[in-house]
């Protein structure tokens, strides 16, 4: 890299330390109190130990337009959990059951739904995928080598597009993504009216975004953020392009990193250390060239006007109140544009609200399958 743009990386360096400072303030006091070799320790316990993300179902592997291989897995339905099956009159074929569709958000992968998949295996049918190039996944054929292009989120739109096709090709569909997963149900929409209209008889946003994300502060100052935006996309491209020597960087920083993960993903202040770990291992998983990748499409997100297609069902509308990364205005505009949605704004709640309060975000969940017939209704 040139002496430019590494003088530009150090501008987005010492905004991103402005952003950092309070998570750093804490990795600091930490490293007076507690060696590096006992952290290391703890973080290998937490793993051994913590049992988030082991949840695992039936796998298969979808085909985007550009080849890129797309992992998934379902949980079908169990009679013994669910209850017995209501009859059916002779010779008539038994309708198709509701399919609930997870999608997860940038940096993560399909685990991040742990806690809402344990409460409704075996109650319903879901299926849980890794967007291109995140989880299991393959790396998005068409940004890979010399003709690559930038991935956007209509791309992720059709992904989930060949997902249904392959995993859920018929009955009624509920579709649930957090983060850039609801943008990229709204992308569905925009493409795939007929699907929506046909098919989806529900529809659970979660701490996710309509568009204007170009004007979040995350939590900074105004030349802080000022400097972010200007910097920060170029400097993610020249480090994408320096990959490995960055991700050693990643691991000799894992403090800080950990540090960062923990202020931009919760709120409270008694989040469980396996669960904030859990979390810390699934962002540290997603590689820098694909952090680079991704960043420039949600400055360009603008689906708004495809939610009109989502005005006639159940929706949820849910955020956390201390989203630093989609805050909960987003969600109330969303809810704005869509005035029978139940809005939910979850207190003392960070970005990743499902792993954070999972309780209320299961229970909002259950109740919008309840809603549209998925689940029984409880009373």
């Amino acid at each position: 890299m040139g002496d430019e743009t590494w003088r530009r990386a150090g501008w987005a360096g010492a905004a991103i330390g402005v952003l950092a400072a309070g998570a750093a303030a804490g990795v600091a006091v930490e490293r007076l109190t507690v060696g590096r070799s006992v952290r290391e320790k703890a973080r290998l316990a937490l793993d051994a130990e913590g049992p988030y993300g082991a949840l695992r179902g039936t796998p298969g592997r979808a085909f985007a337009e550009d080849g890129t291989a797309l992992y998934y897995e379902v949980d079908e339905i169990d009679p013994e959990v669910a209850g017995p099956r209501r009859r059916r009159l002779f010779g008539r074929r038994e309708p198709a059951p509701v399919t609930v569709v997870l999608s997860h958000g940038y940096c993560l992968n399909q685990d991040a739904w742990h806690f809402q998949r344990a409460a409704l295996r075996g109650l319903v049918r879901t299926v849980h995928w890794d967007q291109r190039s995140h989880g299991r996944s393959a790396r998005g054929v068409a940004q890979s080598g010399p003709d690559a292009v930038p991935v956007s989120i209509d791309v992720l739109g059709r992904d989930l597009k060949a997902v249904i096709d392959a995993a859920a090709p018929e009955g009624p569909l509920v579709l649930i993504g957090h983060s850039m997963g609801g943008m990229t149900i709204m992308a569905l929409a925009e493409l795939f009216p007929d699907l929506v209209r046909q098919r989806v008889v529900g529809v659970g946003f979660v701490g996710t975004s309509a568009g204007r994300l170009g004007e979040v502060n995350y939590g900074l100052p105004t030349a802080g953020v000022n400097v972010v935006r200007r910097v920060l996309p170029g400097v993610l491209r020249a480090l994408g392009s320096q990959a490995e020597l960055v991700e050693r960087g990643r691991r000799a920083t894992a403090d800080l990193f950990a540090g960062l993960i923990k202020k931009y993903s919760f709120s409270s202040k008694d989040v469980d250390p396996a669960v904030a770990r859990f979390a810390e291992r699934m962002i540290e998983s997603t590689p820098i060239d694909v952090v680079a990748e991704f960043y420039p499409a949600f400055a360009e997100h603008d689906k708004a006007a495809a939610l009109a297609a989502f005005r006639e069902l159940p929706v949820l509308a849910l955020a956390g109140d201390h989203d630093l990364v989609t805050p909960s205005s987003h969600t109330e505009a969303i809810a704005d544009l869509l005035p029978d949605a139940e809005l939910v704004i979850v207190p003392d709640a960070g970005h990743l609200v499902m792993l954070e309060h999972p309780e209320a975000v299961t229970d909002r969940i259950a109740d919008l399958l309840g809603r549209v017939g998925a689940v029984p209704v409880r009373r």
